[in-house]
């Protein structure tokens, strides 16, 4: 009975279908054969037949490439650049974002925001995820301002917190299916 192999290296795997490809297997029986020891989620089909196709150009090496696929595009100092535009003016979004800095795609700004960056948006701003030493000083000054106020005032200093803004709303009621059918209307009540 075959031992399982579990989480083989990828150097290993490739290293095993170079010698069985060069005993004289094809791509199929090398899959077959290596999904008895290293299960059948190994690796694909397809990639035993790109590394034989590799082993058949010349290929000698068993380590991949790295490198592969599309560069990053966020240098250093493209997020030092998106973090000032975003301190210039938080109630940015990421399409003014995008038109301020057309040479990357939209995806890549809202990674840098959202995972390099670490902002989240919050009621509209986009503010940081941790308080900086700075900011934490402010807080606590502010919270212990407070303190001070309500003990010296008592609820009198309640009273003068704003907990909300007003806003006046401008509405019409649109008449229903019915009433505009019939050509009969009711004007609202003021």
């Amino acid at each position: 009975m075959l031992r399982k192999i579990e989480s083989p290296a990828k150097c290993e795997l490739h290293s095993v279908i170079r010698f069985l490809h060069a005993e004289g297997s094809n791509a199929a029986e090398i899959h077959r054969q290596m999904s008895k020891v290293y299960g059948e989620t190994f690796m694909s089909d397809s990639k035993v037949r790109k590394w034989c196709r590799n082993f058949d150009a010349g290929c000698t090496d068993v380590h991949d490439a790295g490198g592969q696929g599309r560069k990053p595009v966020s240098t250093d100092d493209l997020v030092q650049r998106v973090d000032q535009a975003i301190r210039g003016n938080r109630r940015f979004t990421i399409s003014g974002l995008s038109d301020l800095f057309p040479e990357i795609s939209r995806s890549a700004l809202y990674t840098i925001v959202s995972e390099r960056l670490k902002y989240r948006k919050l009621c509209a701003r986009w503010v940081p995820k941790m308080l900086s030493d700075h900011h934490k000083t402010q807080r606590m000054g502010a919270a212990l301002t407070f303190l001070q106020r309500y003990h010296h005032d008592g609820d009198e200093f309640l009273d003068k917190i704003v907990t909300g803004d007003e806003t006046w709303v401008h509405y019409e009621t649109e008449e229903m299916k019915e009433q505009s059918k019939s050509g009969s209307f009711t004007l609202p009540e003021s």
